[in-house]
């Protein structure tokens, strides 16, 4: 038997069923949450993480990272195997200093953080539960290490190996990309660490209600005009 009904077996050309789909329930959580974030009074320590970095310098900066990600295990495995290889072989490996790296983990980030040896701090803007890196940038701020806020915690997960990851920072970089770190450091400094967040975000209501709310400031300036004629 046929079903006529919306989204049946008569599909209308050029109509946008999306409302009449039962979407999963994580996909209704995202979109709640977004709109909950946009009604919701936010304040300053938490809205500060909507202000990130801007296309053109995300860009530039994940062109840097990129080039110091670290090694994934099978390239570990590898090198290992040939260092046993080359000792039982009785041969003399030359291993120089390890070679600059990204540094992630919350609490590894924090250590260096605390140490004065990151001069980089990359923080995402969505990490979930966000307490987790609330206090970060305050921290970034009082130890005077340039940080900056960008978007996709999966991004860096991207970088470190992983599915996400909540904070990365550079401790060190090579001669040629000195210049360029020197770069990313001083926007950063003027973006975010001198730039301390002193609004409330959030409050924004949905259309229906701001062209009720419209409606009855109009209604109440009526009033008032009658008021005063009334007296004249």
């Amino acid at each position: 038997a046929k079903s006529f009904r919306i989204g049946g077996d008569l599909r209308l050309k050029g109509r946008d069923l999306s409302r009449y789909v039962r979407w999963p329930r994580y996909v209704r959580i995202q979109r709640q949450k977004k709109i909950l974030l946009q009604r919701l009074k936010v304040p300053p320590s938490i809205h500060q993480f909507s202000r990130t970095l801007d296309k053109n310098q995300a860009s530039e900066l994940f062109k840097l990272l990129v080039k110091y990600q670290p090694e994934t295990k099978a390239a570990k495995e590898t090198r290992l195997e040939g260092v046993a290889k080359a000792t039982a072989a009785k041969e003399t490996t030359t291993s120089g200093p390890p070679p600059a790296t990204l540094k992630y983990g919350l609490k590894h980030v924090t250590t260096l953080i605390e140490q004065k040896k990151a001069k980089l701090v990359v923080i995402p803007h969505d990490v979930d539960p966000i307490e987790l890196v609330l206090w970060l940038p305050a921290l970034c701020r009082k130890m005077n290490i340039p940080f900056v806020i960008v978007k996709g915690k999966s991004r860096l997960g991207t970088l470190t190996h992983k599915k996400t990851c909540s904070v990365v920072c550079l401790t060190a970089v090579n001669k040629e990309d000195e210049s360029k770190l020197k770069t990313i450091t001083d926007n950063a400094r003027a973006q975010f660490n001198d730039v301390v967040e002193r609004k409330w975000g959030g409050g924004i209501m949905g259309l229906k209600t701001q062209a009720k709310l419209t409606k009855r400031a109009q209604q109440l300036e009526a009033e008032l005009a009658q008021k005063l004629e009334a007296k004249l």
